[in-house]
């Protein structure tokens, strides 16, 4: 899979009820977060069901499109239509008010709205590796001041601000705007030579490091090389666009050198509400490099370099994008070692080495080729869409995890790597030697 940037950017006609997530009994609480493909996954139980939902501040409300086999009892519901990125217009769903939302030990809303998307093929777990039920926004963020440390992979939530003040000490305070319920930074944007100021989404359901929108800016030209590409997947089906790199970002004073950027076509956002002056997003490859606190309240941000500030933007230089197709079980030969007690000649008691074996059948993922870019190194490899695979490297692909995989797919230049596959009942084997099509150069 190549990083793919799963956009949740949904938007809404109206602006729904007035919940409240409280903190129940302390000065602050502590939320553990699974971190995958640059992702944030929060622990969050609706109506005494625990679910796993991604924390993105792209949207505006509470989104369930999967239950897997798990069923929640919801009150008050009825029919709406909400739409977003992709290119179909809108898709139908229930809103529900009313229910009880935990999230961690005591982070709480007794009269959460949910929004609950119909359409079963919506389901962002394959790209992912785990299974995800859905996505919380706006209400998170929206009361509290909340602390995101991308290296603990845990987030604070403040209710006292003496706590919090202690926690934002030696960071970099910079205003935000909240429209539309989402959280807006002005950045520099320096494509080639000149630094141009432009309003950002800080989007943490976006996997890359930027999306500029090329309609929205004046006289803009990509730049060299570029690629075609996939670049996700909205509520409103897959993102196209081009993938390159620009000269600079700047965060207030924050300097970041050769981003990779992504930048959709006109028809993945054509459903899109944009609010006014916006050219794009800052996505989590840019805000993992920091302790991040978002204050919507007092319209706020603050920023503390990590050890992953000097991270350098890499791309999937296969081309493939790789999916998680479930689960199987898999039989392992498990080899054991016994003795045998002998007596010797001498009647002293010897024992003699045995082995055995015995199967262990354990739960494996499998994965499959969900696509391959053309003229790739996949592509010219021979590797095609809908292909399964079996090994990687003479391994077998369910001792990987997708993580593994696609943090495989990002080795240097030169790299190779066998894919043992089978298509139509025949298993066939193709090396792939990695290239960065993408590489910065320097304009002229």
């Amino acid at each position: 899979m190549k990083l793919i940037s799963i956009l949740f950017l949904a938007f809404f006609s109206l602006t729904w009820g007035q919940n409240e997530f409280k903190i129940t009994h302390h000065k602050k609480t502590v939320i553990p977060f699974q971190f995958i493909n640059n992702l944030i996954f929060v622990p969050l139980n609706i109506n005494g069901v625990d679910l796993t939902f991604l924390l993105d501040s792209g949207v505006n409300e509470t989104i369930l499109f999967s239950l897997e086999d798990k069923e929640i009892n919801f009150n008050d519901i009825e029919k709406i239509k909400f739409s977003g990125l992709g290119e179909s217009k809108n898709i139908e769903g229930l809103r529900s008010d009313n229910n009880v939302v935990n999230i961690g030990k005591d982070f709480q809303d007794l009269k959460h709205t949910v929004f609950i998307i119909l359409d079963e093929s919506i389901n962002f777990s394959s790209h992912v590796g785990i299974p995800v039920n859905g996505i919380i926004g706006y209400q998170f963020f929206k009361d509290h001041a909340v602390q995101i440390d991308f290296v603990s992979k845990k987030i604070t939530v403040f209710n006292d601000d003496k706590t919090f003040k202690k926690s934002k000490k030696r960071s970099i305070e910079l205003p935000i705007s909240i429209e539309g319920n989402k959280p807006y930074l002005m950045t520099g944007v320096e494509m080639t030579k000149t630094k141009v100021e432009s309003k950002m989404l800080l989007d943490l359901g976006n996997s890359d490091a930027i999306w500029l929108f090329p309609k929205l800016i004046d006289d803009f030209v990509y730049n060299r090389p570029n690629i075609d590409d996939y670049l996700g997947q909205g509520f409103n089906g897959d993102i196209f666009g081009k993938r390159s790199r620009i000269h600079r970002l700047y965060l207030g004073n924050f300097v970041f050198e050769k981003p990779l950027t992504a930048m959709p076509d006109e028809y993945s956002i054509q459903n899109l509400r944009i609010v006014p002056n916006r050219k794009g997003s800052i996505g989590s490859d840019i805000l993992r490099r920091f302790s991040v606190i978002f204050d919507y309240p007092n319209h706020k941000i603050y920023l503390r370099k990590n050890i992953n500030f000097d991270d350098p933007f890499i791309f999937n230089k296969s081309g493939l994008d790789i999916q998680h197709d479930g689960l199987t079980w898999e039989k392992d030969l498990v080899t054991i070692e016994t003795a045998r007690k002998d007596k010797s000649n001498e009647g002293e008691v010897g024992y003699e080495a045995k082995e055995s074996f015995k199967y262990n059948f354990v739960l494996k993922p499998k994965y499959s080729v969900a696509g391959c870019r053309k003229d790739s190194p996949c592509f010219i490899a021979g590797i095609r869409k809908e292909d399964k695979i079996i090994r990687i490297n003479r391994k077998k692909v369910g001792d990987y995890t997708l993580q593994k995989i696609n943090n495989l797919l990002k080795e240097e230049d030169g790299t190779k790597i066998t894919f043992d596959i089978e298509r139509n009942n025949q298993k066939m084997s193709f090396e792939i030697k990695l290239s960065d099509p993408i590489p910065y150069q320097d304009a002229n």
